[in-house]
C-alpha cells in the first residue's frame, strides 16, 4: 500500500510538469503575450535560503525541546544528509509515506525536504543508499590493536663514545712576499775549416753563458720592489789573431732596481736605478788597444716616473713600461783615451747629464716553445740621444736544449764617429746549447 501511494505521488508530479509544458506551448501558438518571470536568485542562493529557513525551524524546535544539551539536533543522524552530495535514501521516502506518525519533528522536516528535492530535481541525485551499502561492505574495521616491540631497544644498544679533548696547534706563517726566478743559458759553437778548403776560412770555437736572476717583492699593499741582475759573457778563438788567442764577444753586468708605490690597478709611481759595466777587457783582432774593461765604461742612471704593468693578449705579452720625465745619467771611464769613444768630453773621466728616460721590458710567448724577449732603453739630455734595443728570440726544443737569436742595435750620437760609420751600432749572434729556467 505504501509503495502504491509513493508511485501515485510521483505520477502526479510528472503529470503536473507535463501539463505546464503543454499550456506554455499552446499559449505561444495562439500568440498570447507571455511575460516570463525572471528569477533573480540562482539555484545555489535558493538552496542557501532553504537551509536558512530549515535552521530557523530547527532552532525553534531546539528551544521547545525539554533537553537542555541540544541532543535533539546534534544527535540526529539525518542532519548530515542535508549537506552531503545528493543521495536517494529509501528510509526518507518510507518515513514520509508511512501511516505511522514520526514523533521527532526534526526528522519529519528532514524527510519532507529530501523528498521534495527528489521530486523537483531528480537530475541532482548522484548516488543511492543501496550503492553506498554495497561499497561499504568491502571496508571491514580493523580491530587488531597496534603494538610496538619495545624489546628492540634492548637488542641494539647505542654506541656511546666519549669525546676527548685534543690539543690543536695553530701555526701562523708569515706571508712570503718575495718571488725568486732565474734563467740560465750556455751556448757552444764549433767550426772547423781545413787549410786546403777551396773557399778558405778559419777554424774557431765560441762559447757564451748568460744568467738572469730576479728577486721581486710585492706586499699586496701598494708597495713593490723589483730587482733584476743580468750577467753575460762570451768568448771566441781565432787563429788569425796573432796577439790574442781568446777575445770576448759578449760582456755585460747589469742591475735594474725599481721601487714602486701603487697609484692605480696598473700604474705605479716608480724610482728606477739602472747601472751596467762589463767583466773583462775587450780587444779587436790584431790590435793591442784595450777598448773596454771592468768599470770602463761604467753607467749609472737614476730616474723618477711611473711604471705600467703589461698583461696583454691573454697574458702572453707581459712586462713593464717605465716612463720617467726626470732622469740623471752618470758615465765614467778609467782610461782617458776611451772618453770620446763613450760620449765623454776629451780629457775627462766622467760626465753628468740630466734629462728624460724610458725603459720597456717585455716578454711575448708566441707558444710554449717560442719566446721573444725585448728591451728598449732610451735617454736624452735634449742635446744628445742614447737608444738601445735588445731582442732575444728563444726556440726551445725540450726542457734543456734551445737555440737563441740575439739582435742588438744601438744609437749614440754623443760618441765620436769612427771613420765613415754612422751613429748606429749593431751586435748579432745565433747559438745552440743548454738552457734551464725556474
Amino acid at each position: 500500500m505504501k509503495r502504491l501511494l509513493f508511485a501515485a505521488i510521483l505520477l502526479f508530479a510528472v503529470l503536473d510538469v507535463s501539463a505546464q509544458s503543454w499550456l506554455w506551448r499552446s499559449m505561444k501558438r495562439n500568440n498570447y503575450r507571455i511575460t516570463p518571470v525572471v528569477t533573480k536568485k540562482s539555484l545555489a542562493e535558493q538552496y542557501g535560503d532553504s537551509l536558512t529557513i530549515l535552521m530557523a525551524k530547527c532552532d525553534s524546535i531546539y528551544k521547545a525541546s525539554k533537553e537542555g544539551d541540544g541532543g535533539l539536533v546534534t544527535s540526529n543522524p539525518s542532519v548530515p544528509r542535508l549537506f552531503m552530495p545528493m543521495t536517494f535514501y529509501h528510509s526518507e521516502a518510507h518515513n514520509y509515506l508511512s501511516l505511522d506518525t514520526i514523533a521527532d519533528p526534526l526528522e519529519r522536516m528532514i524527510n519532507k525536504a529530501l523528498l521534495a528535492a527528489y521530486i523537483s530535481h531528480p537530475d541532482l541525485v548522484v548516488n543511492s543508499e543501496r550503492r553506498l551499502d554495497e561499497k561499504g561492505k568491502n571496508n571491514e574495521a580493523i580491530n587488531m590493536p597496534i603494538s610496538t616491540d619495545l624489546s628492540l631497544t634492548d637488542k641494539i644498544k647505542p654506541d656511546i663514545t666519549e669525546t676527548k679533548d685534543t690539543v690543536v696547534t695553530i701555526v701562523v706563517e708569515k706571508p712570503n712576499f718575495w718571488t725568486i726566478k732565474g734563467d740560465y743559458n750556455l751556448q757552444l759553437l764549433q767550426n772547423y775549416v781545413s787549410s786546403n778548403w777551396h773557399k778558405g776560412g778559419e777554424s774557431n770555437y765560441s762559447m757564451m753563458g748568460s744568467v738572469v736572476m730576479e728577486a721581486n717583492y710585492n706586499n699586496k699593499q701598494k708597495v713593490k720592489w723589483d730587482n733584476k741582475l743580468e750577467l753575460k759573457l762570451g768568448f771566441q778563438t781565432s787563429k788569425s789573431d796573432s796577439l790574442h788567442s781568446i777575445k770576448t764577444t759578449e760582456d755585460l753586468i747589469r742591475y735594474t732596481g725599481k721601487l714602486g708605490l701603487q697609484a692605480s690597478k696598473k700604474w705605479y709611481y716608480t724610482l728606477q736605478v739602472l747601472t751596467h759595466t762589463q767583466f773583462a777587457r775587450g780587444y779587436k783582432s790584431n790590435d793591442p788597444k784595450i777598448y773596454s774593461e771592468f768599470g770602463t765604461p761604467y753607467v749609472l742612471n737614476i730616474s723618477l716616473g711611473m711604471d705600467y704593468n703589461v698583461e696583454w693578449f691573454k697574458k702572453r705579452l707581459t712586462g713593464t713600461i717605465h716612463l720617467a720625465p726626470v732622469a740623471y745619467n752618470y758615465k765614467y771611464v778609467k782610461r782617458m783615451e776611451l772618453a770620446t769613444r763613450n760620449g765623454i768630453d776629451e780629457g775627462k773621466h766622467s760626465k753628468h747629464d740630466y734629462g728624460s728616460q724610458f725603459t720597456i721590458d717585455l716578454t711575448w710567448a708566441f707558444s710554449d716553445n717560442i719566446k721573444w724577449k725585448t728591451r728598449m732603453y732610451g735617454f736624452t739630455s735634449y742635446k744628445r740621444v742614447e737608444y738601445e734595443w735588445e731582442n732575444t728570440f728563444s726556440f726551445k726544443f725540450n726542457k734543456f736544449i734551445s737555440a737563441n737569436l740575439f739582435v742588438y742595435p744601438r744609437f749614440d750620437d754623443s760618441a765620436k764617429r769612427v771613420d765613415d760609420h754612422s751613429y748606429w751600432q749593431l751586435n748579432e749572434f745565433m747559438s745552440l746549447g743548454f738552457s734551464y729556467s725556474f
